[in-house]
């Protein structure tokens, strides 16, 4: 349309109109005269509106999961430094030349499963809340921990959190008579339950009685609802025993655990689970069987031995 006097002067008159229908309508309120308008612009609209938002909330759920991502990104950076800064901790002199080795075998075992941990060190040890096996560790509610997360070292499945304080943690360990885990045999799959017995081996129940184990076998946690108490892929220990079944309907297993209880100092607690479950990845690698040495014989004759063919005579 031309810039005219006319058309500038009908522009002007529709912005006069327009704002006496909206002063009109917000007197009106819910009877405004202008309603049933109003609804049925929705009615033509909406749909776009609709569609425009379904259209646009793909991006706002990338922007939301990068944004997620970029939390838990940090997350892990600041539970790295604080690790780092444990290390420095530590010191370097042979006094705590184990602990550092101990830390660096328990980052490796973090870094195969994608858990993040928490490092700690255990400053006491003994039956802080009646049980028999605990260990108190140096972390608590102010570090993040809380309660049924699960603790691991370098070896494996250390326990469970029981209790927090501000700065400590009470952690039950794996051969307490009152701890079950819910286990998985490396390769085949069979589900088990494990418990305590003290200073002896872990005693597996496997749902399937007729399951084929042969001492050797080695199992990781199976892994709790929402993670807790128990994140999957835990190293837990190696079949020592196989009770015969005789019919029964499970299997029972003695396991040695991968950790000894009476030797713990650096452990971690798991802040965050991993995204996926790591299944075997997190085993050691099984170690290669050792070689029989074989001996061969050579029998060199005698210079004075007949030779085939020959009769040797009396002098």
């Amino acid at each position: 349309m031309r810039d005219t006097r006319e058309s500038r002067l009908l522009l002007v008159l529709l912005i006069a109109v327009a704002f006496a229908l909206i002063t009109v309508d917000i007197r009106g309120g819910e009877d405004s005269p202008v309603d049933g308008a109003r609804q049925a612009a929705a009615a033509v609209f909406g749909p776009i509106e609709d569609g425009v938002s379904t259209a646009v909330d793909p991006v706002g759920n990338a922007v939301s999961a990068i944004r997620d991502s970029g939390e838990r990104h940090d997350r892990l950076a600041a539970l790295e430094k604080e690790n780092a800064a444990l290390k420095a901790r530590l010191g370097s002199d042979d006094r705590n030349s184990s602990r550092l080795k101990q830390l660096d075998k328990m980052m490796k075992i973090a870094g195969e499963g994608q858990y993040g941990i928490k490092g700690a060190q255990v400053i006491a040890i003994g039956a802080a809340q009646g049980f028999s096996w605990t260990i108190t560790v140096d972390v608590g509610a102010n570090d993040g921990i809380k309660r049924d997360m699960t603790v691991l070292n370098g070896d494996g499945l250390v326990g469970r959190v029981t209790t927090v304080g501000p700065n400590t943690a009470t952690v039950l360990l794996a051969n307490d008579p009152d701890f079950t885990v819910g286990t998985r045999m490396e390769a085949s799959d069979e589900l088990g339950f494990a418990s305590g017995q003290g200073d002896r081996p872990l005693r597996v129940e496997l749902l399937n009685g007729k399951a084929e184990i042969k001492k050797g076998d080695r199992l990781v946690t199976f892994g709790s609802q929402a993670d807790k108490p128990f994140v999957p892929g835990v190293p837990v220990g190696v079949v020592s025993r196989v009770e015969p079944s005789g019919g029964d309907l499970t299997k029972t297993l003695y396991v040695t655990p991968y950790v000894s209880f009476t030797k713990l100092d650096i452990v971690g607690i798991v802040v965050e689970a991993p995204k996926k479950d790591p299944r075997d990845t997190v085993l050691p690698a099984k170690p290669k069987p050792t070689p029989t040495p074989t001996v061969t014989v050579t029998v060199t004759p005698s210079a004075n031995a007949p030779v085939d063919g020959e009769i040797q005579q009396e002098q």
